[in-house]
């Protein structure tokens, strides 16, 4: 097969193709090449540059394909397009972040996500919050998918009808790039999704294809004898077992099965056909012109069919999106990836550098950070620090506390076992504590996508809910209200520091609590996470700015912990060393950049914690410490760690 080539060939035949498709290359765009021809210089020194890793990782998917050169062509051609019609703004961005090709590893990162009708009703909304954004120290704005999608369920936009229209009630294409471009002017960098594994039904390739045009139909998965899906099947593990058993739909109008991962209107696409590579591109290269600076990958690890194969995470998918990275090079260098592959922790790793995404999502953090509040110990999340959290260099992980999405417990049950913990029955007592069930639990829960046969199930509900807040107020218990504003703090104060970008899920920071009124709406009812993406409420967010209201109380604290890192040096990038505190129920980890040298403890139990004096002077590398939360001096001597209290210290 292609992938098995030699790569020193492939090196030395892509030098050879270069030359002479540049001549043609420039004659098919000769007017705009004469009209612009410092534009070309740009374009063709990019070419230069990375097409060999273009050229290598297409020729490794589809070199055995009698037409792989004109579909070449046809590519180098859509992007020489894309890049001559961007705006001098965006060119100009492109050429500042290939000087600073690690601008996100900067400690004035601090991300934000929601989605845009929740959180501001429309585009036009959204632009009128850019001052709350920047007053919250926010740098870089995610908004979940506000493409064109079918009405009622769809999968929270995820069904993707257009890549290229917003859907009516958000806006417009054009007023998300008036907004895109007000972001850059503010120092936001805009991320959106991809959703390149799949379209919804209602996509115009898919109703072509549904329609009988056979090429579109070679856009999809599609087979007219179930034995062919069967044989699939039979390696496949299912996705949403609550909702529909296997992983492909029979459509009776054209008596065909589609191949449904995820859901039954999201039709995935067939990247062994060339076409669908090229035409994905170009909707990339659509986003990149309208100022989009990170791109979510979503589902990276179903991109690639193979029979035999669980169909995820192959080699394919992973030269599949190093010829991605390559396009955006070229064509979009401000452009970086983000990588969503909720999957075991060694394979996420894989996705994870300069040549496929530079950024990934870090589900193991989020994981066990909400593990370590249910155990009131920190040993698997030490360890994952240890052994799991270091990146190619040019990379950074994406931290959060809670997204749009549910909590699956994804550590390593290799992991587990080493520290003497039962894989399947530490994710039963886990999903126990956080749906209530556990006696003492203090978080408020829901199962999602429940498997009845295994009873494995992952969790949603809002940060504040699943800390404790929900509870303590419905008893009235001030003292409970208090542990679980620390909780908050405490989980956010670790995604500030440990490394990486912080990513915010709006409503968080002012302590939004789970809303139950989605079972009411036939469209969400079935899926449990609407519970923790309820609208902005306007009552709540004016009282951020009361000190004695919870939600003051909880958006003080955050907006301390981003400034915190802000002014600190030492939280740039991803260089961080676990210590041992001398508890198991106290994380701790240093971080230095140059001559600053800050320490990090975090107490994740409602008692009191000593670090012992000596670990100060060992991992101070002296005697003199600065609460840089506070501003006042440490004596030095044994640490005293109130209930979950989040403590960064500076040396010297």
């Amino acid at each position: 097969m292609p992938g098995e080539v030699n790569v020193e060939w492939l090196k030395l035949h892509a030098a050879r193709t270069l030359s002479r498709l540049l001549p043609r290359l420039r004659r098919r765009s000769r007017a705009m090449t004469r009209e612009r021809k410092a534009d070309w210089n740009v374009f063709a020194s990019r070419l230069n540059r990375h097409f060999e890793r273009l050229f290598v990782a297409l020729y490794r998917v589809y070199g055995d394909q009698y037409d792989f050169f004109y579909y070449l062509e046809e590519l180098l051609v859509q992007m020489a397009q894309a890049w001559f019609e961007k705006s001098p703004q965006l060119k100009a961005l492109d050429v500042q972040r290939e000087a600073q090709p690690h601008w996100f590893e900067s400690n004035r990162m601090a991300g934000a996500v929601c989605y845009v009708d929740l959180f501001a009703g429309d585009l036009n909304g959204l632009r009128k919050k850019i001052p709350y954004l920047k007053e919250l120290g926010i740098t870089y704005l995610h908004l979940m998918p506000l493409f064109l999608s079918p009405k009622g369920d769809n999968d929270g936009g995820y069904a993707v009808s257009s890549y290229r229209q917003a859907n009516p009630p958000v806006g417009t294409m054009e007023q998300l790039n008036l907004l895109a471009g007000e972001l850059r002017q503010e120092g936001i960098s805009l991320a959106l999704d991809f959703v390149f594994n799949h379209t919804s039904d209602e996509h115009a390739w898919a109703k072509a294809a549904r329609a009988g045009d056979g090429e579109y139909r070679q856009y999809y998965l599609m087979f007219s004898e179930r034995a062919i899906a069967d044989a699939y099947e039979k390696h496949l593990r299912e996705i949403f077992p609550d909702v529909r058993p296997g992983c492909f739909t029979y459509l009776p109008d054209i008596q065909k099965w589609v191949w449904t991962t995820f859901k039954n209107y999201q039709w995935d696409l067939n990247y062994a056909n060339q076409a669908v590579f090229n035409s994905m591109a170009a909707e990339m290269l659509f986003l990149a012109g309208i100022g989009v600076e990170v791109l979510r990958l979503d589902a990276v690890a179903f991109i690639w069919k193979q029979r035999g194969t669980n169909c995820e995470n192959l080699p394919q998918a992973h030269w599949l999106i190093q010829a991605f990275n390559a396009v955006a090079a070229i064509a979009a260098p401000a452009m970086v990836f983000k990588s969503e592959a909720i999957v075991h922790p060694d394979e996420v790793i894989k996705y994870v550098s300069p040549e496929e995404c530079q950024l990934s999502y870090n589900p193991l953090l989020m994981a066990l950070l909400w593990n370590s509040l249910a155990t009131r110990e920190v040993r698997l999340l030490a360890q994952a620090l240890r052994e799991r959290f270091a990146l190619p260099e040019g990379c950074a992980w994406v931290n959060y506390v809670r997204c749009h999405d549910d909590i699956g417990w994804t550590f390593s049950d290799e992991d587990a076992a080493k520290l003497g913990i039962d894989g399947y029955h530490h994710r039963k007592f886990l999903n126990d504590f956080y749906t209530g069930k556990f006696r003492g639990s203090f978080g408020r829960g829901l199962p999602f996508q429940e498997n009845p046969r295994t009873g494995d199930c992952r969790i949603s509900g809002s940060c504040a809910s699943l800390a404790g807040l929900e509870k303590a107020l419905k008893e009235e218990t001030e003292d409970e209200v208090n542990l679980a504003i620390r909780r908050i703090l405490l989980l956010h104060g670790v995604i500030m520091t440990v490394g990486g970008i912080p990513l915010i899920y709006l409503g968080d920071e002012i302590a939004t609590l789970n809303d139950y009124s989605y079972q009411e709406h036939p469209a969400k009812a079935g899926d449990s996470r609407w519970v923790h993406r309820p609208a902005l409420d306007q009552k709540s967010w004016e009282k951020r700015s009361d000190r004695n209201s919870v939600e003051g109380r909880v958006y003080a604290g955050l907006t301390r912990l981003i400034q915190l890192r802000k002014k600190t040096p030492a939280f740039a990038g991803q260089q961080m060393q676990v210590m041992d505190s001398g508890s198991d129920a106290v994380l701790g980890y240093a971080r230095t950049d140059g001559e600053q040298r800050v320490l990090v403890f975090a107490n994740f139990t409602e008692m009191p914690h000593v670090v012992p004096a000596d670990r100060l002077r060992l991992y101070g590398l002296g005697y003199r410490f600065t609460n840089l939360l506070e501003g006042n001096e440490v004596a030095y001597g044994d640490l005293r760690l109130a209930p979950y209290e989040f403590l960064a210290l500076a040396c010297g």
